[in-house]
């Protein structure tokens, strides 16, 4: 069981390091750096498309990870 929950762990692992690397860049020049990102402050947007996609991805695998280790450690002490 233990070497199973490992297993999963590390190819959740590697599927988030995945999905956060075709995560799209959000890119910030220097005027928002100086100015505090002031004039970004009404233009947010909701991330539509393959943006929100990954971005659930990345927050579900998050949470697989964490339940991962939380079992390996429960395991593993016992």
């Amino acid at each position: 069981m233990y070497d199973t929950l490992l297993t999963l762990l590390i190819i959740v692992s590697v599927l988030i390091i995945i999905a956060v690397m075709m995560q799209p860049a959000k890119t910030d020049n220097a005027s928002s750096a100086l100015s505090g990102g002031a004039a970004d402050l009404f233009s947010k947007q909701k991330p539509r498309g393959f943006e929100a996609f990954m971005q659930k991805v990345t927050a579900v695998l998050g949470v697989i990870f964490f339940v991962l280790a939380l079992a390996l450690v429960y395991i593993s002490s016992n």
